[in-house]
């Protein structure tokens, strides 16, 4: 069982300057977060790839790269690289860079992407949304598997026995990450990869038959049960006091998921629907240490997990706040996980 982080690298919003923090500060910030993570002795960090004044990071491999010299332990992988508007040649080469920088730590996680602005930046039709996805996971597992690669499709010149360099020293790991979608659940399982879900509202319960799904499509296309792996990464925050959490973290939060939203038809996010979720039953894994810990372990049994990522930069909290989280995560959280599932 393996217990991790996460981040999209969220901007601060100043509202009385009307501005965002300044990415230098940010990616600087971030950099501190994760080797106090690494240090704490958390397994995984993935980081997300945006393309909007919001965010810091475009390219996570240009920052997990910075990560590397600075980490010892810590897993190094996207949160999710958006394989749909990427060239699969240069994700793999850009990790297999990483994987040889970092000693053998680099993780590849790949999804098709909830947000769409890397789709015209890139020069991609969103009608062939579906389509790019599926042909370019073809096309990296083809690059992950053989050393000499003869490969067509339809969205990229064909390559015919060409050699990609460099070579990692192993086999990259390559996870997809899904939402809701039974299509997105089946081709991981049918391809035999492990799958992250990103469980971010409602109840995780509503989730079980897709992950029971997963479980049975795994096994019916062959995959040995023991290489089977499940996660999920959810919105997080670890606090001394829930009370203090909801008055002090909610204004970021709430912020922005109102600034996503507006482009997506959402009404405005309320306070209740963020004590909702922080609820036993909601997708929020927010709250003191003792309340955190019980709902990764109601995960994990529910689930059958292998992995849990806590998403902790939602808003773009003060970096001191995030330091603390990471400290009540790591010291407080993870070690009473380890201890109930004696592992």
């Amino acid at each position: 069982m393996e217990l991790g982080i996460g981040m999209f690298g969220d901007l601060t919003y100043y509202g009385e300057k009307e501005q965002f923090q300044a990415p230098v500060e940010r990616l600087k910030e971030m950099i501190e977060q994760v080797k106090l993570a690494d240090e704490l002795g958390l397994d995984c960090f993935v980081l997300g790839e945006h393309h909007r004044p919001d965010y810091a990071v475009s390219s996570t491999e240009v920052v997990l790269a910075a990560l590397a010299p600075v980490t010892r332990h810590i897993k190094l992988g996207s949160g999710v690289t958006v394989l749909s508007s990427a060239d699969p040649v240069k994700v793999y080469q850009d990790y297999a860079t990483l994987d040889l920088l970092s000693g053998a730590r680099a993780e590849i996680v790949a999804g098709r992407g909830s947000f769409i602005e890397s789709f015209p930046l890139f020069g991609y039709d969103l009608k062939d949304y579906n389509e790019l996805f599926t042909e370019k996971l073809e096309l990296l597992l083809q690059l992950n598997k053989e050393e000499v690669v003869t490969w067509e499709g339809r969205f990229r010149a064909p390559i015919h026995k060409q050699t990609i360099y460099p070579r990692p020293e192993r086999k990259l790991p390559v996870w997809v990450a899904v939402g809701g979608t039974p299509e997105s659940v089946f081709r991981a399982a049918k391809l035999g990869l492990p799958v992250i879900f990103a469980i971010i509202g409602g109840m995780p319960e509503q989730f079980r038959p897709l992950v029971d799904f997963y479980r049975e499509q795994y096994l019916e296309h062959g995959h040995d049960e023991k290489d089977m792996q499940v996660a999920i990464h959810s919105h997080s925050f670890v606090s001394e006091s829930s009370e203090a959490l909801i008055e002090n973290y909610f204004p970021y939060y709430a912020a922005q998921m109102d600034r996503i939203g507006k482009s997506r038809g959402w009404s405005p996010y309320t306070k209740m629907q963020f004590r909702g979720g922080m609820g036993p039953k909601g997708a929020l894994f927010m709250g003191e240490p003792a309340e955190v810990t019980d709902k990764i372990l109601q995960a994990i049994e529910m689930f059958g997990l292998t992995r849990f990522v806590a998403h902790l930069d939602v808003g773009g909290p003060e970096h001191k706040d995030l330091m603390k989280t990471i400290e009540l995560y790591g010291t407080k959280v993870v070690p009473e996980v380890r201890k109930a599932l004696k592992v």
